[in-house]
C-alpha cells in the first residue's frame, strides 16, 4: 500500500520532475538575462544619438531593477534545485505531496517585481 493517494512512483514521474527542473533553469536564466537588459537600458538611453542634447535625469532605477531581477533569477534557480531534490526524495519513498507554498512565494515575488517595473515606468513618464 502506498503512502500517497497518487500511487507508487513511476519512471515517468522522475522524468516529469526533471523536465520541471529544466524549466526552472530556463526561466531563471531568462529572468537574469532580462535583469541585465534592464540594468543596461539607462546606459543605452544616454548613449543614444541626440542624448547629449536631451538631458535625461540621472536615476539608478534601471540598475536597481536589473539587480532585483538578477537576484530573483538566482533565487529561482536555487528554488528549482531544492524542489527537484525534494520531489526526487519524495518520489523515491512514495511520499509525494504537492507543495503550493513555493508556488505562492514565486508568484508573489513576480507580482512585486512587476509592480516595481510599472512604478518605475510611471515615474519616468
Amino acid at each position: 500500500m502506498s503512502a500517497t493517494p497518487f500511487g507508487p512512483s513511476k519512471p515517468t514521474d522522475y522524468l516529469a520532475n526533471e523536465r520541471t527542473f529544466l524549466a526552472y533553469v530556463r526561466t531563471s536564466l531568462s529572468v537574469m538575462a532580462f535583469g541585465f537588459v534592464i540594468s543596461r537600458f539607462g546606459l543605452f538611453l544616454r548613449m543614444f544619438p541626440g542624448g547629449e542634447t536631451v538631458k535625461l535625469p540621472q536615476t539608478n532605477t534601471s540598475e536597481g531593477l536589473g539587480l532585483a531581477f538578477g537576484i530573483f533569477g538566482c533565487l529561482l534557480a536555487m528554488l528549482g534545485v531544492w524542489r527537484f531534490l525534494a520531489t526526487t526524495r519524495d518520489l523515491a519513498h512514495d511520499q509525494f505531496r504537492p507543495n503550493a507554498i513555493a508556488n505562492v512565494i514565486v508568484g508573489s515575488l513576480t507580482v512585486l517585481l512587476g509592480l516595481a517595473v510599472v512604478a518605475s515606468l510611471l515615474r519616468l513618464l
